[in-house]
């Protein structure tokens, strides 16, 4: 089996079921419901006493729950064909460039993690029409100036 016919698997155990991802994260907890529905789909790992969860509750074989806690291939094809996926590539594309400049002038030289990095997505009612918000926290992480010489900083910083 391939992990992406796992995937598959998955989803039509959640949609024979008629389980939502917020029964199924709560049956599996652990860590964040991302992360987990980003296993789930194949994107994450989850680690052996979540992957024991995940099987025991899709009635997986061993060998499935062992592809669970595989470190996987990530990501798609770029740019994604995927309406809402699609919104978050023209998010970047159209501010990125004024969040890069943003975060270097209060950070300094380096980039936001998306490894040490954490996700919040919640309902905002509104009368105009219920928003998305998604809230992001990644780890700064300047870059290492190596070969500096003495008075030369290390990192990138941001410098006073």
């Amino acid at each position: 089996m391939r992990r992406e016919e796992l995937t598959e698997k998955i989803l039509d155990i959640k949609r024979a079921k008629g389980w939502t991802w917020k029964h199924i994260t709560s049956e599996i907890g652990g860590m964040s419901p991302v992360l987990v529905v980003g296993a789930l789909l194949g994107q994450m790992k989850l680690v052996k006493p979540l992957g024991k969860k995940a099987a025991a509750l899709f009635e997986l074989s061993d060998v499935e729950e062992r592809m669970l806690n595989e470190v996987p291939y990530r990501g798609t094809t770029m740019p994604p064909t995927d309406p809402l996926l699609y919104r978050f590539y023209e998010l970047v594309m159209v501010n990125g460039p004024a969040w890069k400049a943003l975060i270097e002038e209060e950070f300094g030289d380096g980039i936001m993690s998306a490894i040490d990095f954490d996700m919040d997505i919640e309902r905002q009612p509104n009368a105009k029409g219920d928003r998305v918000r998604i809230t992001m926290s990644g780890k700064f992480l300047p870059y290492k100036y190596y070969g500096n010489v003495q008075g030369i900083p290390e990192v990138g910083f941001a410098e006073e």
